[in-house]
Parts: C-alpha cells; sequence; structure tokens
C-alpha cells in the first residue's frame, strides 16, 4: 500500500517537458498508470472504443463524468479515466476524481480507491468532494471504505462536519460492525477536535451495549452531563433496551422512571422498540404508562407492538383496555390475528364475560379455528354447555371444526359427569368424518371414573389396549385409583404396567395408593417388583411407598428385607419420615442391632420427630436391657421438655435405668419432669432415690425377643449409612 501511495507523488523522474499548468493532469496519468494493466483482450471493445471517440471530440470534465456514469464495466472505467490521464490538454477535477472513487468504493476495491482519494484531496474543493463521496459510501452500506476515506481526510487534517462523523458512527452501529471500529472512529474524531454531541454518544453508548459492555455503557450514559450533553429519547431507548435485553430488568424500570422525571416523553420508535419487551416481563406499571403516552399522542403502533401490549394487558386482566387497543389496532389496517383474538377471548372466558367474548369472535368473521376452541373451552369451564354446543355446530357449517374442538366439548362434559351427553356428540363427530383419538378416550375414561363407573373404564381401557392406544396420565391415574377402591389390585397393576411402557408418568401418591394396596393384600413380593418397574420407568416415589413395603415385612417377620429397602431411599434422595423411622427402628429391636437403633432415634429427634408411643415402649426397654439409655440421653430429655410421647411408665423404666447406668443427675432432672406432670413414680423408683432401695437392684425389664442376629444386617446399614 505504500510503494502505490509512493508511486502517486511527483518524483524526479518526470520528464523535463513537462509544463506546470499540466501538473494535475500529470498527477492523474501517473495515478492510471500505477494500477495494473489489464490485457487488452479482456476489455470490451464494444463498450470503451465509443466512448473514447466521444470524448476525443469533446473532452472535458463533464463529459467524463457522463461517460463514466454510463460505464458499468469497472475495469473498463479505469481504462477511459487513465486514458483522459494522459491526454494534454484535459485537467481532472474533484468532480470526475469522485465519480471514480465512488465507482471503486461501491464495488468492494478498497485498495485502489485509497490511491485515488490521496490525489483527489489535493484539488481544490477535493475535501469537500470527498466528504460528499463518504455519504455515499456510508449510505450503501460500504463501511470499510467509509473508514478509509475518514483515515485519508484525517492524514489531511481536514476537518469532516459533526453530522458526517455521526453519519459514521451510525453506520457502524447499525450495520454491527464491532466495538473496536466505532471506538477507532470515536479516536479519529477526538483527534480531529470535533466535540461529540448526544448523538454521538448514543452511538457509542450503543455499540458498548452491543458488545455486552453494560456496566461500561451504563457508565457513559451517566457521564453525559458532564460532557455537556442532554440524554434525549433516543439515549433512553438505546439505554432502557440494551438493559431489557440484557436481563437487568430492574435497572431498566429505574431508568425509564429517570426519562419521566426529566420530562422525556417517548417517541413511536421508543414504543415499538420497548415495549415489547416490558410486556414479555410482564411488567405492567411501566406498560399502563407508555400505554397512556400511546393513547394521549395517538401514536400508531406496528403490529408486533399491538400485539405484545394486548398480550400483556389481557395477562393482567385489563380486558377494556385490550379492547380498546385491539379496535385501534384494526382501524389503523392491521388485520385481525387469531394470536391476539385468543389472548383477548383467554381474559373474557377468565373474567366471566362470555358474552363479550363470544361478540368478539362474531364480530371479527374469524375463519381460524382456534380462538373458536378458546370460546368452548371457555363455555365449558363455565358449565354452559348448550353454549358450547352451539359454537361448535357453527364452527361445523363454516368447515373449520377440528379434532381438538370435539375433545374440549367431551373433556368438558365428561369432568362434568354428563358422559351420555358426550356419547351423542361422539356420535356427530363420527358423522362429521373426524376420528375419535386419545384425548377422546380419555376423556370417556375420566368421566366413567368420575362417576364411580370404574368397571366400565376398565373395559374401555382394555379396548384401547387391543389397539395399542393410549390414554392422558390423568386417565390413568383415576382409573388405577378407583380400581385400587374396589380392590382390584391385580387390574391396577396391568394398568399402571402398561401406561409405563409407553413413557406416560404416575404420579406420586396414586402410585403410592397402589403399593398400599398391595402390601394390604400381602402381595408385598408384587409390590416390590412394581415399585422397582416403576423407579426403572422414571415413576415419581414418595416415602410413603416405601414404607408401606417395610411395614408389611416387619409384620411378616422379614426385618432384614425391610431394612434391605433404606439403601435405596437414600439413593433415590428421599427424606425420612416419623413413620419410617419408626419401622426402621422396630426393625433393628427384632434384629437386636442396639447400636443402629440408638442412631435411628438419636437422628429422627434431631430432625424434630417424635416416635410414636409403640415404637419407644418397644425401643426403652431394649435400651435399658443393654444399659445405654445413657446414649439417647439427649433425645430422651428432648422428648420429655417439647413432647408428651413419654408416659409415667416409661418415666419409671428411664429412671430406674439411668440410675444404674450412674447417671443420678439425668435421673433426678427426669423425676422432676414427672412430678411437674402431676405423676407418682412407683415404689421401686421412689425407694431407688430415696436410698431404701438396693442400687444393685435391677429395674424389672422385659428381656427383648428375637435376640438372634442376622448377619447380613450390618452390611445392609452401612450401604445405606455409610460407615462412621
Amino acid at each position: 500500500m505504500a510503494g502505490k501511495l509512493k508511486s502517486l507523488m511527483i518524483s524526479n523522474k518526470i520528464s523535463n517537458w513537462v509544463c506546470l499548468k499540466n501538473f494535475a493532469s500529470i498527477c492523474g496519468a501517473i495515478c492510471a498508470q500505477n494500477y495494473p494493466e489489464i490485457d487488452q483482450k479482456l476489455v470490451n471493445r464494444t463498450e470503451i472504443d465509443p466512448r473514447i471517440q466521444f470524448l476525443k471530440n469533446d473532452l472535458c470534465p463533464d463529459n467524463l463524468i457522463r461517460v463514466l456514469d454510463k460505464t458499468h464495466d469497472l475495469n473498463s472505467a479505469i481504462r477511459v479515466f487513465k486514458w483522459a490521464s494522459l491526454q494534454k490538454q484535459f485537467s481532472h477535477t474533484a468532480g470526475t476524481y469522485s465519480k471514480i472513487v465512488s465507482k471503486l468504493g461501491l464495488a468492494g476495491n478498497v485498495d485502489e480507491m485509497e490511491g485515488f482519494c490521496s490525489e483527489m484531496v489535493k484539488f481544490r474543493g477535493g475535501d469537500e468532494a470527498l466528504g460528499a463521496v463518504l455519504d455515499v459510501f456510508v449510505s450503501n452500506g460500504r463501511l470499510d471504505e467509509a473508514m478509509r476515506v475518514v483515515l485519508v481526510l484525517n492524514s489531511r487534517r481536514f476537518k469532516l462536519c459533526l453530522r458526517k462523523w455521526n453519519n459514521v458512527l451510525s453506520g457502524l452501529v447499525d450495520g454491527k460492525r464491532g466495538f473496536r471500529d466505532v471506538m477507532l472512529m470515536y479516536k479519529e474524531m477526538v483527534k480531529s477536535g470535533t466535540v461529540p454531541d448526544v448523538d454521538t454518544l448514543n452511538n457509542l453508548i450503543k455499540a458498548l451495549f452491543d458488545a455486552n459492555m453494560v456496566d461500561k455503557a451504563l457508565d457513559q450514559f451517566r457521564r453525559m452531563n458532564k460532557k455537556r450533553c442532554v440524554p434525549n429519547c433516543r439515549t433512553f431507548e438505546i439505554v432502557i433496551y440494551g438493559l431489557l435485553m440484557s436481563n437487568r430488568v430492574d435497572e431498566s424500570v429505574c431508568v425509564m422512571n429517570e426519562m419521566f422525571e426529566d420530562g422525556v416523553i417517548p417517541d413511536l420508535s421508543f414504543c415499538n422498540k420497548v415495549i415489547p419487551l416490558f410486556s414479555k416481563e410482564n411488567k405492567l406499571e411501566q406498560v399502563m404508562k407508555l400505554f397512556d403516552v400511546i393513547k394521549s399522542l395517538d401514536y400508531e403502533l406496528d403490529f408486533s407492538t399491538y400485539e405484545s401490549l394486548i398480550n400483556c394487558l389481557c395477562l393482567n386482566m385489563r380486558i377494556s383496555e385490550a379492547i380498546e387497543l385491539f379496535d385501534k389496532m384494526r382501524n389503523s389496517g392491521f388485520n385481525t390475528s387469531a394470536d391476539v383474538l385468543m389472548d383477548l377471548l383467554n381474559a373474557c372466558c377468565k373474567l366471566g364475560k362470555l358474552d363479550e367474548g363470544r361478540k368478539l369472535l362474531d364480530d371479527n368473521q374469524v375463519v381460524d379455528t382456534s380462538p373458536y376452541n378458546v370460546m368452548i373451552r371457555g363455555y365449558c369451564d363455565a358449565r354452559r354447555f348448550l353454549a358450547a354446543k352451539d359454537l361448535l355446530q357453527k364452527t361445523l357449517l363454516m368447515n373449520v371444526a377440528d379434532d381438538l374442538s370435539f375433545n374440549i366439548l367431551f373433556q368438558g362434559l365428561c369432568f362434568a359427569m354428563f358422559v351420555n351427553q358426550a356419547r351423542e356428540v361422539l356420535g356427530k363427530m363420527i358423522i362429521s368424518s373426524h376420528v375419535p383419538d386419545s384425548t377422546t378416550y380419555s376423556a370417556f375414561v375420566t368421566g366413567e371414573c368420575y362417576l364411580g363407573k370404574y368397571n366400565e373404564a376398565l373395559n374401555l381401557f382394555q379396548h384401547v389396549a387391543e389397539n395399542d392406544g393410549i390414554l392422558d396420565p390423568y386417565s390413568y391415574g383415576e382409573l388405577i385409583k378407583g380400581l385400587c377402591k374396589l380392590e382390584k389390585f391385580q387390574e391396577a397393576t396391568e394398568v399402571f404396567m402398561y401406561m409405563s411402557l409407553r413413557n406416560s408418568v404416575l404420579q406420586s401418591s396414586q402410585f403410592s395408593l397402589l403399593i398400599e394396596g398391595l402390601c394390604a393384600t400381602a402381595k408385598v413380593d408384587e409390590a416390590m417388583k412394581v415399585l422397582n418397574f416403576g423407579h426403572i420407568h422414571q415413576n415419581p416415589v414418595i416415602i410413603s411407598a416405601y414404607s408401606s413395603i417395610m411395614r408389611c415385612l416387619l409384620k411378616l417377620n422379614r426385618p432384614n428385607n425391610s431394612l434391605f429397602m433404606l439403601p435405596q431411599i437414600l439413593k433415590r434422595g428421599l427424606v425420612l419420615d416419623t413413620e419410617t423411622y419408626c419401622i426402621l427402628i422396630q426393625c433393628v429391636i427384632a434384629m437386636c442391632e442396639t447400636k443402629y437403633c440408638v442412631s435411628f432415634l438419636n437422628l429422627m429427634v434431631g430432625e424434630d420427630l417424635v416416635p410414636d408411643h409403640e415404637t419407644l415402649a418397644s425401643a426403652l426397654p431394649h435400651f435399658a436391657y443393654h444399659s445405654k439409655l445413657q446414649t439417647i440421653w439427649v433425645s430422651v430429655d428432648k422428648l420429655c421438655r417439647e413432647s408428651q410421647v413419654i408416659d409415667s411408665d416409661m418415666f419409671n423404666l428411664l429412671i430406674n435405668g439411668l440410675y444404674k447406668e450412674g447417671f443420678k443427675t439425668e435421673a433426678c432432672r427426669l423425676l422432676d419432669y414427672m412430678l411437674e406432670k402431676g405423676w407418682v413414680p412407683d415404689a421401686s423408683t421412689h425407694g431407688l432415690l430415696i436410698g431404701s432401695h438396693s442400687v444393685d437392684t435391677e429395674p424389672k425389664l422385659l428381656k427383648p425377643d428375637n435376640f438372634v442376629m442376622e448377619d447380613e444386617v450390618s452390611s445392609i446399614l452401612c450401604e445405606g449409612l455409610g460407615e462412621t
């Protein structure tokens, strides 16, 4: 590049016959000669020769400009320009250079263009002419070329006007050229001594937001006053929009409040840019402020702004304002959108304004199915089934009804237990060539369950299963719940297996109901299989399902199997509840695992859970027999203070046991608790504490049954609880 520029300078190699008056013409010739020669065979002679012949007869700058205008081939234009440069009686002007620079720049030949720019600025008026070319480049999106022109002009210390600087910056920002290019031009502007104005800073702030430098953009915004620039509407639009797009909603609200406090009125561009974003965030207060501005200034918004604003108003049940805006949108020439109409209808239905919704539907001559379906659902939710049937009939006549239209009515009727009426509608559906689908059958299964006709619902399910069909999860759940009520646990299990294999998930409460039912009929092994099957198919499980199985196993004298459930519970991240802790304590008592019994009881009480009376009645004699009451003292003390579960017999046992283990202070404290409750210690306890009873006398304790330990208990518990 440097070589080309140097070659454009006047050197001592220029022949002595060049006179001063031809100086400019020779410069142009030398400039042209430095471009690579083009093979004459590649030149379109039919385009060049006639133009050269024309110029030979009357060569002047205006004629050359006209010829260059009509020469569309860039190489041909350059050859014409070079030919003119070699004519002794011709001198180029700023205008001729402007034309060739424009053609080169618009064609993207940046390097060649820059060489001509450097020569052009040497002419009188060349700087101003090049400034005009700069505007052409910016308006045509030739930003690289525009930046080269700026650098050439700045190197010549030509001071561009502020408007042109702002045009270049705006072009770079709008063209998403990146912060580096914007900053380069801004530095060149400062270097030229041009003082930025509010438009300049707006471009800089927007470039910072586009580069995700939000904090720096806010810093520039806050420092505008120091640069003697007052933020205008465009400034606030850029900042608020940038903050919203950066998910800094609260800050955008503060800036908008600041805008209104400063008396800045948002213009149409502001509303069209900002309203959709505030609507998306459901910021009703800000939306309503802008809505008031729209009404007062009678702005004509674009369609997307109308749509988002109406959506926000409908979400917040501001149906009157939404309908007012909808009418304004229609009067502005926008076609009725199905999405907008659905927002309005949904709001009308939720507010119970069904007649207003129907009027909207009828007045707008809707031919899309979705708004009608919204209205049918609204009628069904309000139990206005006659109106729903009437509207469905209208959609059939208009040929816009779909399967969903029928299914909405089916669901409404079945959920309201009008199953027979739903069957009548089913007949119309089939006559209308609409085929019942899974939603249809699901509605009927649910309706039969609501009526308590679980056998009919089961028959319908079996019909669906024969064709490998599916129901929705809710219908499966209602059917399983009903079958459990009839104690048809085998059938309920089959339904559960069927739905799970088809990726349908049962609610955890209904799943637990099935497990409990199987356990209640002593089918605990079947329950364990169902539980494992549900786990494999990602079915949610609550702790009560495990508790039911563990309780059943304990009753069947299988405490070791019951304990085996603990690792599964912990692996699934379930939290042990009171019932599960009590079952675990009873299991380890049955297996004489005192260490784990202590751990479970202390963990349970530490989690503010209170064991039931039955569990304590089993656990305390066990601890006393093994002289382990001191290991649960903290838990016992907490239970005595914070609950009523410990009765007088337990107090006597605890006092005797602790005294025997050498914890006299703790035994006396329990006696105080006992007396505070108004209970009188038995003779053994009384004699022990006043010294009339031998310290060596052991309290009468029942030796726990089933003293035999299972070998695998420790490994099972270690797997679930971990070694400490």
